[in-house]
């Protein structure tokens, strides 16, 4: 019983230090798969000696310490093979380099510079990789998940999360990439690609893009786990306040999204009463601070002023639309893109009618940049659908739902074609 009740805290330390283990070690060997390899032996040694000698005072340090010894020990096995290989005449020259080298190692392990953590969201976000492997390899690192985790979460099979994994390690080891916070400019623009990542993850949680699950709540779970330590990291980025701010209130909504049935139920016709206001007062505070900090017209802090539009509001009627459109006016101007736009015509459709709402959809869709989106028909199709217009609205939910590769939302949108029928009859 003591030995699995050792096994158990070792497991439990693990969990919460492995991510700064693995940051310290990279920092120092370099290499981030090196580093989890050193934080696996870490483990496999607390297991094999916490049951004996019981559980350390300080269990996290301990099994830095260990992770530690294990790479001053690797650095020294490598150095003799690698003299094994030289001539006589240089020993004495790799000799001192060697010595040079651990000692420069042990110096370098003994400096605790307190953003280890910090430091490695940003390499794992490093714009070298590609965005599939930004947020592969963040999950993996920085979220602990397994490869078979992440790849439940994004309808892929292990192997092909394992091998993008991997290739992610090797770029890194490849390019030589600095394991630190970045500074200056080269900050501004790397903490860009950490954002990013963090809100892919939390959106493809929020809302599948594919398979038979509507939301994958795992994943918003971790982006905003992974959120809020950045937010600790980094208290006096408004940005990351602003994305904190965003996936907090947003996820308010996640038990009420669905109603009995598992079918969708969109934002207008939740129960509110359902919705999480701790997360909301959360959000609000780190919309709060973002705004506080300058960083009003940022543009996650912009899209968490949205989404607060609604967690304000204690009813569907009493939802301030011509703010939320006001709002999308100036996040088109910040972030341009078809998708803002897109989301731009529905809230000035809520805010002014229907018919102004075609006006600017008639205009993205000439543009033809949403091309194949499912949002855009079914857009169409809730604004003929208020215009009266059924006919031409069933139309339109039925492209949608043909578009779409999420089953439940593809449910919803043929349920939404079916409707006008009735309605229209």
């Amino acid at each position: 019983m003591e030995e699995q009740q050792a096994h158990r805290a070792a497991e439990a330390v693990f969990r919460i230090e492995r991510a700064r283990l693995i940051a310290g070690l990279a920092r120092i060997v370099r290499d981030v798969g090196l580093a989890e390899e050193l934080a696996q032996d870490a483990l496999v040694a607390a297991l094999e000696h916490w049951p004996r000698n019981g559980t350390p005072q300080n269990p996290g340090a301990w099994l830095m310490a260990t992770a530690k010894r294990r790479a001053i020990d690797r650095l020294r096995r490598q150095r003799m093979a690698e003299r094994k290989h030289l001539e006589i005449g240089h020993d004495m020259q790799v000799q001192t380099f060697a010595n040079g080298a651990i000692e420069d190692l042990e110096a370098a392990m003994d400096d605790d510079i307190g953003d280890e953590r910090l430091s490695l969201i940003f390499t794992a976000c490093h714009p070298v990789l590609s965005t599939d492997a930004r947020v592969a390899l963040t999950l993996r690192l920085i979220g602990g998940l397994t490869t078979d985790e992440i790849a439940h979460a994004y309808l892929a099979s292990e192997t092909t999360i394992a091998q993008r994994i991997v290739r992610a390690k090797k770029a890194l080891r490849q390019s030589g990439v600095a394991y630190e916070v970045p500074r200056g400019g080269d900050r501004d623009a790397r903490l860009t690609s950490v954002l990013e990542v963090l809100y892919l993850i939390f959106n493809e949680g929020y809302a599948a893009s594919a398979g038979e699950d509507l939301m994958r709540p795992q994943l918003c779970q971790e982006a905003m786990r992974l959120g809020r330590i950045l937010e600790r990291l980094a208290p006096t980025e408004a940005e990351v306040h602003g994305l904190v701010a965003l996936m907090e209130i947003q996820a308010s909504r996640l038990s009420a999204r669905t109603a009995a049935d598992g079918s969708l139920l969109p934002i207008t016709r939740q129960n509110r009463g359902r919705w999480d206001h701790l997360l909301i007062r959360r959000g609000l505070a780190a919309l709060e601070r973002a705004e506080q900090l300058g960083g009003a017209r940022g543009p996650y802090a912009l899209q968490a002023a949205l989404a607060a539009c609604h967690a304000r509001a204690a009813t569907a009627e009493d939802t301030d639309w011509r703010r939320i459109a006001s709002l999308y006016d100036v996040l088109q101007q910040v972030l341009p893109s078809p998708v803002v736009d897109l989301n731009r015509a529905i809230a000035h459709s809520m805010a002014f009618g229907p018919e102004r709402g075609l006006e600017l959809l008639s205009d993205l869709e000439q543009e033809g940049a949403l091309d194949g989106y499912a949002p855009l028909p079914a857009a169409r199709g809730d604004f003929l659908f208020r215009a009266g217009r059924m006919d031409e609205a069933a139309d339109a939910f039925s492209d949608a739902a043909a578009l779409s590769r999420n089953a439940p939302e593809r449910a919803f949108l043929q349920a939404r074609a079916r409707a006008c029928g009735a309605d229209g009859n």
